[in-house]
């Protein structure tokens, strides 16, 4: 009898746990907000918090900036090694590492074009 019970409520229980949904709400930012990616723009990263899978939006004038993706070391020393983005309207979504952006144009980067987002 118990075994007929146990058969009976499996498929209650199955139908539960497909209607348990588990939402993950990320953040979209645009980067500098309405000034965009421009000189300065460290400090407002600064003072955000970032979580992975968070999607930066840089927004700028094509052909003035660009966008790179670069490792650390790059962005310390400002060098235009890495993945550039120039649509003057680029998309990155954050990985749960830091992630650093450098303006590849030339002095930009040197002249504070330049954002680290950490990610948590």
């Amino acid at each position: 009898m118990l075994g007929k019970q146990v058969f009976a409520i499996f498929p209650v229980i199955i139908m539960v746990l497909f209607s348990i949904q588990i939402t993950i709400t990320t953040h979209s930012y645009v980067v500098g907000d309405s000034v965009g990616w421009t000189f300065g723009v460290s400090s407002w990263a600064n003072e955000r918090k970032f979580d992975a899978g968070d999607l930066l939006l840089f927004k700028y004038h094509k052909g003035v900036h660009n966008v790179m993706i670069v490792n650390k070391a790059n962005y310390d020393n400002c060098n235009a090694i890495g993945k550039t983005l120039s649509s003057g309207n680029d998309s990155v979504t954050l990985g749960k590492v830091p992630n650093y952006f450098i303006c590849g144009i030339d002095g930009h980067c040197n002249d504070g074009l330049k954002m680290e987002a950490i990610a948590h």
